[in-house]
């Protein structure tokens, strides 16, 4: 698919919601695009990183609006090129104000995949890939459900597969887009 103009798309969530495997299908859609995965800025940081966790205080905090800021300059720059970007990565809580504000670049889009726990829970145990340290998947859902503001377009994606979530994006990406 090709956009009239190219644009940013958050896909945010809890861990385990399906963020990684939509964001690259959804990434595919388009004729010129990037999937941009936020925690690599995360992962950059070789001393001191700070791992959020319940409670975590201002300075672990502002390590992960630098994140944020980060992606979003990264996203920002790939959109100025000509690329749709798939911004992919744990925006949830007032956090996801900060990152909105971050973004320059319009079309923005964001996407908030909020499958049940129960499906979260069971993605969780059947990957690899093990998100969960110190937060448990209802504590991370709490914030997603009752803190995040409810911007964008939100998902419960929890009897689709990846495929049906793409699908149901595209037909309905015009209700992800901010102003």
């Amino acid at each position: 698919m090709l956009l009239d103009d190219p644009g940013i798309i958050l896909v945010t969530g809890i861990m385990a919601s399906g963020k990684s495997t939509v964001a690259q299908l959804l990434a595919e859609q388009f004729e010129q695009s990037v999937h941009l995965r936020g925690d690599l800025f995360r992962r950059m940081i070789v001393n001191n990183r700070k791992e959020v966790e319940p409670d975590a205080d201002d300075h672990v905090l502002e390590q992960l609006r630098l994140r944020y800021r980060l992606a979003a300059q990264a996203a920002d720059t790939y959109r100025k090129a000509g690329f749709t970007v798939i911004v992919q990565d744990v925006v949830i809580g007032k956090m996801l104000n900060d990152f909105v504000s971050f973004i320059q670049s319009r079309p923005f889009y964001v996407v908030v995949l909020c499958p049940n726990t129960a499906a979260v829970a069971e993605r969780e145990a059947n990957r690899a890939k093990k998100g969960y340290g110190s937060w448990t998947v209802s504590a991370l859902d709490d914030v997603l459900r009752n803190e995040t503001p409810p911007l964008g377009l939100w998902l419960d994606s929890s009897a689709w597969t990846p495929e049906q979530t793409v699908q149901e994006i595209m037909k309905r990406l015009e209700e992800a887009r901010l102003a």
